[in-house]
């Protein structure tokens, strides 16, 4: 149907809505989302109406935009997970990030209290995960000495920090590293 220039642009409309509908309903096969389809094109269409080349096709060009709106929302749900009941929205939660950065500027300041031989022991032991052994070579010491400087740092740490049992710490937990543990399994 081409629109004659000097008929409204919203009369046509109107008219074409029937032939719309038919077209949605043939694309999705739910009468209800067709409708919603139909007034989705039919807003868009008046909105964008100053695009529409007087004396062009009208039904074309409402068919092509109730046919792309059809696809971009295909594409979008396509990306969607179907939620209802928001199960799975809860599990997507991420606890808040304040408390741990706020915690580990209380770490870094009271590792900064220690001792400088305390506070390399802890960091090869604890945060680079070598066995006392290797760090006590690295450090020119006895593998004694620098269980020692280790235990004394963590307890240190403990006090300046306030935390008087593990249950103190956040739910960050991060991977320890194998070397780590075997250390720790066999200093046990």
């Amino acid at each position: 149907m081409v629109a004659p220039d000097d008929e409204r642009i919203e009369t046509l409309m109107v008219a074409l809505t029937p032939n719309l509908r038919a077209f949605a309903r043939s694309l999705c096969g739910n009468p209800d989302h067709a409708d919603d389809l139909v007034q989705d094109t039919l807003v868009k269409a008046w909105k964008h109406q100053s695009s529409f080349a007087k004396g062009s096709n009208l039904k074309a060009w409402l068919f092509t935009i109730l046919r792309n709106s059809f696809l971009s929302e295909r594409r979008k749900r396509k990306m969607e997970i179907e939620d209802r009941d928001g199960r799975l929205a809860e599990r997507l939660s991420v606890q808040a990030e304040q408390p741990g950065h706020m915690d580990f500027k209380d770490f870094e300041i009271a590792l900064a209290k220690l001792p400088a031989d305390q506070r390399e022991a802890l960091i090869l032991i604890g945060a680079e995960g070598f066995a006392y052994e290797e760090a006590a070579l690295m450090c020119g010491c006895a593998v004694g000495t620098m269980k020692s400087r280790v235990n004394r740092a963590r307890n240190k740490l403990a006090d300046v920090m306030g935390i008087a049992a593990t249950s103190e710490f956040g739910s960050d937990t991060f991977p320890m590293p194998s070397s780590q543990m075997a250390a720790q399994k066999r200093d046990s």
